[in-house]
Order: C-alpha cells, then structure tokens, then sequence
C-alpha cells in the first residue's frame, strides 16, 4: 500500500505536519508530535481504524485517497519471467 497523506493533505492546502496535527486535534484525535512525524513522513505499521477515520473526516476525503494499492512484486515471480 502507498500511503498518501502528503499528498492529500497538499491538495487541502495543508503543508506542514503541525497543522494537520492542530486539525485532527479539532476532530477529536489528539497526536503527539512523534506519532504525527511518523503518520507525515513514512507509511504507517499500523493504523487504528477508528483514527484512520477521522483522518478522513478531518481531510474530507475517502480512504482510497490516503491508501492506494501497489502491486506487490513476489520474488519467485520476478525470477520466472526473467528467465
């Protein structure tokens, strides 16, 4: 999965962590600032559901823009059509 909420964030005119982390405070999410370094820079291990979903509301946008599916290259595959 590619996670995008740069991106998203960016079409919203939202373009630094700290203001996306004032805006999910307004929506009842409270993110420390490590978390929100994390959520802003790199695709998250995991993600509660419940907090994915007020990202969304908070962004006004659904979870296929935030989540966008990558096909995933197996090893073995890559190997076989080399050859």
């Amino acid at each position: 999965m590619k996670w995008n909420l740069r991106l998203v964030a960016a079409q919203r005119g939202i373009w630094k962590a700290a203001e996306l982390q004032r805006l999910l405070g307004e929506h009842g999410l409270v993110v420390s600032a490590g978390k929100m370094s994390g959520l802003w820079s790199k695709t998250p291990a995991s993600l509660k559901l419940s907090d994915l979903d007020i990202i969304c509301s908070a962004l006004g946008c659904q979870v296929g823009e935030l989540l966008v599916p990558e096909p995933v290259v197996v090893r073995g595959e890559a190997l076989r059509s080399a050859e």
